[in-house]
């Protein structure tokens, strides 16, 4: 009998559920097949969206099918594409597409019908998503993209007459004065935030570095990056302000994101894809703010890009194209970003919401739009994502939760960097 390993098993589950939903599709229309990841509101949302598309016309229908986490959607896709059984197309993190673009599996996009005439942000879309990526083939088109922001608790703000702070040096104050404590134990945080390369890379940026340099070596800030860590390393260890958040991934994300609702951390970064679930769930007015410089502004981008796989039919490929000019019209880029905090990527979806007078009623939702003036463009670099999940990550938690020495952490890091750099 031949053995059934856990990749051979994860395909044929695969298999079997797209057939289950391929059986769906109504006679006489061409069809594509989406993996999506993520849970909760927005898969709710984006299924929505799909079925808006499939109701708008009788030709096309797209089959979407859930892939767990980004990361586990992004182990599925690259094992499901060497085994020549992926799907039409599919959205994946901004970090992994230099090196899928490279190995030669996505779909160049220019040449479809209205490619140059959808009005995407630069900044959240391939030209401003990376240094010279106008210059490259285009290969993915901007979906969920976010910012970190910062959201605060405005009741425990008022309480104290504070405001969200704007520079390093008050977010160190405010947090220490947001801390309460009985005894030796803290019973109020004052600022909460995961462990995370997405939080330290915008820390590196405010301390004025860069993760690679434009000549292509991954300095990781240099000094900027020790001085990202060290940052945390004081708000957790000596001023005891900053809850250590436990957990990885999306495990501490969504722990710093239930600190926050239950008033256990006044202050908390996170992405604007939490932004309606924590207005809609905390006790207290919530009031976003953007992120404080150090010695200056800065935040990268973040969240998800779709890309259609070389592999696909062409008949599938028509398909996939379609739904994605769908996606980018304004009424779905404006219904996707309002449902969720993610932001609208078009700039006719963020003109209307302007004109309709979303933004004056909803001045959370204008945070990280105008966050985009100080956005960072990743370098394209093949190593990028290894470089973020092998190498930095696991070290950030060994210095700021273990207590490895900052300048030791970033020396170590950048030679194994260096090493896996082209």
């Amino acid at each position: 009998m031949t053995r059934l390993t856990r990749r051979h098993f994860g395909l044929g589950c695969a298999a079997a559920t797209l057939g289950c939903a391929r059986s769906s599709v109504p006679a006489g229309r061409k069809s594509a097949t989406l993996w999506f990841t993520y849970g909760g509101r927005n898969r709710k949302v984006l299924e929505e969206l799909v079925l808006r598309f499939n109701e708008s016309q009788r030709d096309y229908f797209v089959v979407s099918v859930f892939q767990g986490d980004y990361f586990e959607g992004l182990a599925k896709l690259r094992t499901a594409i060497a085994a020549k059984a992926g799907p039409t197309f599919s959205h994946v993190v901004g970090e992994v597409v230099p090196y899928l673009a490279e190995a030669g599996v996505l779909e160049p996009l220019d040449g479809y019908p209205g490619a140059g005439e959808l009005g995407v942000i630069e900044s959240l879309g391939q030209s401003g998503s990376w240094i010279s990526g106008a210059d490259r083939p285009l290969v993915c088109l901007p979906f969920n993209r976010s910012t970190p922001i910062a959201y605060v608790n405005a009741t425990l703000f008022g309480r104290k007459g504070l405001r969200p702070p704007k520079t390093w040096a008050e977010l160190l104050q405010v947090a220490k004065a947001l801390t309460e404590r009985e005894g030796d134990r803290t019973t109020q945080f004052g600022f909460g935030c995961p462990i995370d390369w997405w939080f330290w890379t915008a820390l590196v940026g405010q301390a004025g570095g860069k993760v690679i340099e434009d000549d292509g070596r991954p300095s990781l800030g240099d000094q900027a990056g020790v001085e990202a860590i060290e940052l945390w390393k004081r708000m957790v260890h000596q001023d005891r302000s900053m809850k250590p958040p436990p957990g990885r991934d999306y495990n501490a994300w969504e722990q710093t994101n239930q600190d926050f609702l239950s008033g256990r951390t006044a202050m908390i970064w996170t992405s604007t894809a939490f932004l309606k679930y924590l207005e809609d769930n905390a006790p207290f007015p919530v009031l976003a703010a953007p992120l404080p410089a150090g010695r200056k502004r800065a935040v990268p981008t973040g969240g998800t890009h779709w890309v259609m796989l070389k592999s696909a039919p062409a008949e599938e490929k028509q398909v996939a194209w379609e739904f994605l000019r769908f996606m980018h019209l304004p009424a779905q880029a404006m219904h996707w970003a309002t449902s969720t905090g993610y932001m609208p990527v078009t700039r006719g979806a963020v003109e209307q919401l302007k004109q309709d007078g979303y933004y004056e009623k909803h001045p959370n939702d204008r945070v990280a739009v105008e966050q985009l003036s100080v956005a960072l463009a990743w370098p394209w670099s093949t190593e990028l994502f290894r470089i973020q999940r092998e190498i930095v990550q696991p070290r950030l938690e060994q210095a700021v939760l273990g207590g490895q020495d900052a300048r030791d952490v970033i020396a170590s890091a950048r030679a194994l960097a260096k090493r896996a750099a082209p």
